[in-house]
């Protein structure tokens, strides 16, 4: 594997490696991007809403959405072979880092789905929270040696165009549930 950002990606990599971060914090955040961790919270979220809102379209997207990121991830990492930093090496098949698309997915999906029930400051502070909890895994699974910056910033890249997915779907769904009008008589919008 060669190319112009691999240098920038590695010295990167070993400096975050081999920073202060502590290996506690950086371990717990990295975890948060497990599918033993991500999809319970999911399921709550999705079982929250589906009782908050009685529509099932929701729930179906978020099921599909998370899906595709397995079914997109294996693939891509067995395509692209990438080997993995100095602790998990000669391995291959780190990029895009699935975790880090798991816990961006998962939460991204969290926060579109609890923008169905709240609206205003609290929908704002989900969104942050999104973006900060997202930052922290990725920073853990480099600062653990478990990926390369750029197999996270793929990741994040990739989870970003699921999520505008989701995101069109559950609006579609929202402004014909709104208007009123059943859904079997409602015309393109």
């Amino acid at each position: 594997m060669d190319g112009p950002l691999l240098s920038p990606d590695e010295r990167l990599g070993d400096a975050i490696r081999t920073s202060a971060i502590p290996a506690g914090p950086a371990e717990f955040f990295a975890d948060l991007g497990s599918m033993a961790v991500a999809l319970p919270v999911l399921a709550a979220t999705l079982a929250y809403v589906t009782w908050r809102t009685r529509h099932r379209l929701p729930a179906l997207t978020a099921v599909v959405t998370m899906a595709l990121v397995p079914a997109l991830v294996v693939p891509l990492k067995a395509w692209l072979a990438r080997p993995g930093p100095p602790p998990m090496a000669p391995a291959t098949g780190f990029y895009p880092s699935g975790h880090t698309a798991t816990a961006a997915v998962a939460y991204g999906l969290c926060a579109l789905l609890l923008y169905q029930v709240h609206r205003g400051r609290a929908a704002a502070h989900g969104r942050v929270g999104v973006v900060v909890v997202n930052a922290a895994v990725g920073l853990g699974l480099v600062r653990q040696g478990y990926h390369w910056p750029l197999d996270v910033l793929g990741s994040w890249c990739l989870s970003v165009l699921l999520l505008c997915g989701a995101a069109y779907v559950l609006s579609r769904s929202r402004r014909r549930s709104s208007s009123g009008t059943p859904r079997c008589c409602s015309g393109p919008s």
